[in-house]
Parts: C-alpha cells; structure tokens; sequence
C-alpha cells in the first residue's frame, strides 16, 4: 500500500502541494493528472524521499518516507521528471551500476538486466553513451533503471515522454503486463495514456484533490456522457429536426470531424429517439453512437474551474 497523509510542500511562500492525502493498493494504476504547475512531480519527489516535504508524510509498504527513508526506496522504483542519468556512462555501465546500488548479484542479476533490457527493448543502444542517445531511449533508460529491482511500488514521471507512437504502446503494454503484482502511479498529462492504462484517475491542481475515480466514473461527469452522435450528409436538416425533440438538450455542430452531437436533458436518454429519427427520415448515416463522456471535457472544466 502507499499512503500518503496531509502531504503539503512550500517554496517560500509558494504553496505547491497543498494537504494532499490518498491511498493507492495493489493492482491499482493510478494516473496522476494535472496541468503544468499542478503539484504533480513535487508530490511524486516527496514520496520517492528527493524533496523533503514541509508537513504530512507517506507510508510505503508500511515504511515511512520520513521516519524509514532506506526501507521505503527499496521497495519503490522511480523515474523521474527528464529521466536523468549519467551521461558519460554506456547504457550497459549505467543499468549495471544501478543494478549493484539495488544489491543485485549473481544469477539474480543477470537475469534481471536481460530481461529489463528486452522489455525496454535497449538491446541495439547497450554499448553507446547515455549522453548521444535520442530522448526516446534516455527516456527508456530510465524506465530500465526504475523496475531494474522488481519493486513492489512503481513511481513512473511521464513515462512516455518523447516516445514514439510505436514506443509509447510497447511502453504502455509493460505497464499493463506489471500492474497484475504492482502498485503504479503514473504522472501524465496526456489523457489517452489515462484511458489505456489506468485503473484509476485523480486530478489536481494548485496541489489539490479535485476529483478521484476510475477514468469512466470521471468520463461520466462530462456533458458528453449520454450523448449521440452521428455523421451524415444531411446534417443541417438533421441538426434543425433532432433539435425539436422533447428530450434533447442541444444540438452541436462538430465542424473538425464533420459530425452532430446530439445532447440529452438531465436524466434523459436520447439514442432511441434519434436513431427512430434517422430511420423515419431515413437519412444515410455514416456512423451513430453514444458517447461515454470525454475525459478532456472533464480535465479543462475542474482544471479551468480551479484557475478561475
């Protein structure tokens, strides 16, 4: 289990972190979600044990963060904001120092790079120095250094930062594959990595709690939840029509994509009633479905909220 109770964090006096208290238990990913300046990194930094936090505490596996740093960081892997590293280092030199601070040895260790080194997939960059790779592979490096120990407890800092799209999915799959026996938290502010990945989703801002869920419970809180869309030729008559039926809301013009969003009333349910449209007027549809919410919707309006 990680814990953390009434973590708050100043700068002067600049209130970053502000009481933040909640548990995350096994199996669970949580993705920690805020905008630029939110608290995210200075939270994970107070729980890794690098930023010493003004009051408040956390517990790891039962260690506390204050009262048993070492017993805490054994149990925790970190990768950290820019994944830093020692540059004049190859990745070979790198992973194995890491691995000796970690008290690997033997076959134990072995084991662990080779495997560490397929799944993070650095096999081809083993022998170059850290300092002339790309930001993708430094990014993956750091990734390589924080699960080099198998923890229990997995601190992961925008993990797919400067990842390709092909990266970011093999990435993505590792976290999944781990999750099964670890505690992950992931900060990111990329929303898709959210909803693939996360089995749970809390947003901060100004070092807040605004909200916790799984990414559906927070998906359901935006005016997109229920509603319909669909794409078709004669979207002006449609858009005029669907607007006078009794359970209809509003009717959006969704000029990137080219659709209609049909939004219900409070409490009401409109798919039936406009698909039962589409087939009386018989209009030619390209496609029609409902919307489950949009986590974006959600995140700008508690986020944006929280600013104002």
């Amino acid at each position: 289990m990680v814990e953390v109770q009434q973590l708050t964090k100043r700068f002067g006096s600049r209130l970053a972190v502000d009481q933040l208290s909640f548990n995350v238990g096994p199996g669970e990913v949580l993705g920690f979600l805020g905008p630029n300046g939110a608290g995210k990194s200075t939270t994970m930094k107070m729980v890794t044990g690098f930023l010493q936090p003004t009051s408040g505490t956390a517990r790891v596996n039962g260690f506390d963060i204050l009262e048993q740093p070492l017993d805490a960081k054994k149990a925790m892997g970190y990768l950290p904001e820019g994944a830093p590293a020692y540059g004049d280092m190859t990745v070979q030199q790198f992973l194995n120092f890491i691995a000796d601070i970690r008290g690997l040895s033997g076959d134990f260790k072995r084991a662990r790079m080779q495997r560490v080194v397929e799944d993070v997939h650095l096999t081809q960059v083993l022998a170059q120095r850290i300092d002339t790779l790309s930001k993708g592979f430094r990014r993956r490096v750091g990734l390589a250094q924080a699960i080099i120990h198998d923890p229990k407890v997995l601190i992961l800092d925008e993990p797919t930062d400067g990842l390709d799209p092909n990266q970011k999915h093999e990435v993505r799959h590792l976290i999944r594959n781990m999750s099964k026996d670890k505690i992950i938290v992931i900060s990111t502010h990329i929303l898709e990595e959210v909803e693939a990945v996360c089995t749970r989703a809390m947003i901060i801002a100004h070092g807040k709690l605004l909200a916790d869920g799984t990414p559906d419970d927070l998906a359901a809180k935006s005016r997109y939840h229920g509603a319909v869309t669909l794409k078709l030729a004669a979207r002006d008559e449609a858009a005029r029509v669907l607007k006078e039926l009794p359970d209809v809301l509003e009717v959006k013009n969704e000029d990137a994509s080219n659709e209609l969003t049909v939004f219900p009333r409070p409490g009401a349910a409109v798919l039936q009633s406009v698909s039962a449209m589409v087939e009386q007027k018989r209009w030619t549809v390209q496609a029609l479905y409902q919307q489950k919410g949009r986590l974006d919707d959600v995140f700008r309006q508690i986020t944006g909220g929280a600013a104002a």
